[in-house]
């Protein structure tokens, strides 16, 4: 019998730092690189919170030169990635550390793909465009829920097109990675429950991914169960310092699992969201999450069932496509105890945008287009792309 070759890579960053007190290696970290003057990616949000002078404050301690970029914003934008490129080479800056979320991690990467290799970053959109490496770099989260900090993906809206471009490169996972639960303590709990739910949505996506592994396996099960134990107490108190280092691990191993196993259509659809409306991507995957794994569900039976285990039901007994739907569920369950919108109707309304019907069509061709989902384990025809958005409004 011939056998299929299939070779399944694992990325993750050299070094990744995960702990209370971790932010004090930052100096440290930027000059084992080679790092001398980093250009620091962040937000206006993070500014205005004090957790970028934090950081600051120890660069200055370690008396190394740095320039501040905090024009990120969310859904972060070509002109975002341009304008900070220049700032880059303007102050004459070797190194990044990216301090924040997704989108100042992924604006980051951005920033690093055009220094290295030039052109711009439309260039990169689709997998291992990058030809030379990224220079020293060091991903600082205040999240738990993205694992951007840890990823081969950044994710930059085309500003023309309103298209959420995917860059899945190899070369811009960040040298070393870190996450410290005290610059996570004033997350509010809105944004707690959107980026904890993002990383409900990575595990979940990379468990059900046609190329999953046990490696993989291992890492989103275990993401999964922690997020279902800690995410509710993290939105509660956050200053609840269990919850937020354990949400720091639950979010990390969703990220070592999508990393390798990549996502799938809840993904390929919440970019469109993010891209067209502007909508914050951890509460798009919420609300799309159910809806597209009712429509996996029969492609993964078991996993399915798994999953509903490892948040808390009781499947003893029950027949396998009645114990599956107990994953959706507890998904459902936590969604709404955290405080997601029950639709992307009610979401759009929370931030002043008006999801509209006849816009699905074109978000449909869209998804269709996005690498992400190449790995959802059920095919999808555009009918059912179109009737996932509707279900979801």
């Amino acid at each position: 019998m011939a056998v299929r070759e299939q070779v399944y890579g694992f990325f993750i960053p050299s070094v990744t730092l995960i702990g209370i007190g971790a932010q004090k290696e930052i100096p440290a970290k930027i000059r084992a690189l080679g790092g001398t003057k980093p250009l620091v990616v962040t937000d206006k949000g993070i500014t205005g919170a004090g957790i970028t002078k934090k950081i600051t404050d120890l660069l200055d301690a370690a008396d190394m030169k740095y320039v501040v970029y905090d024009d990120t914003i969310p859904n972060p934008t070509d002109k975002n990635v341009h304008d900070g490129v220049a700032v880059y080479k303007k102050n004459k800056c070797d190194s990044l550390i990216t301090l924040g979320g997704g989108s100042s991690h992924d604006c980051g990467k951005g920033i690093g793909l055009v220094i290295a290799n030039g052109g711009k970053i439309h260039d990169f959109e689709g997998v291992d465009k990058s030809t030379k490496p990224m220079p020293p770099y060091v991903a600082v989260n205040t999240t738990a829920g993205t694992a951007s900090e840890m990823t081969r993906f950044c994710i930059i809206t085309d500003t023309s097109r309103k298209v959420k471009m995917a860059i899945v490169d190899w070369r811009v996972t960040p040298g070393i990675a870190l996450d410290d639960p005290l610059l996570m303590m004033g997350m509010p709990p809105a944004l707690t429950a959107a980026t904890g739910m993002d990383a409900l949505t990575h595990a979940v996506e990379a468990y059900v991914s046609t190329i999953a592994t046990p490696m993989t396996d291992s890492a989103a099960e275990k993401a999964i169960e922690l997020i279902a134990q800690h995410l509710r107490p993290a939105v509660a108190n956050g200053q609840d310092i269990v919850a937020r280092e354990g949400m720091c691990f639950a979010q990390f191993l969703a990220g070592m699992a999508f990393n390798n196993a990549s996502l799938g259509h809840v993904h390929a659809m919440a970019h469109q969201l993010g891209g067209f409306y502007d909508l914050p991507h951890g509460e798009c995957n919420a609300i799309l999450l159910p809806h597209v794994e009712k429509f996996n569900l029969i492609a993964k039976i078991d996993r399915f069932i798994k999953i509903a285990q490892l948040m808390g039901e009781n499947v003893t007994g029950l027949a396998p496509r009645d114990a599956a739907e107990l994953a959706l569920v507890a998904i459902k369950k936590l969604s709404a105890d955290v405080g997601i919108p029950s639709g992307l109707v009610e979401l759009g309304k929370r931030y002043g945008k008006e999801v509209k019907e006849a816009d699905i069509d074109t978000m449909t061709k869209n998804a269709q287009n996005d690498a992400c989902g190449l790995t959802n384990p059920r095919m999808m025809k555009n009918t059912d792309v179109v009737a996932i958005y509707k279900a979801a409004l």
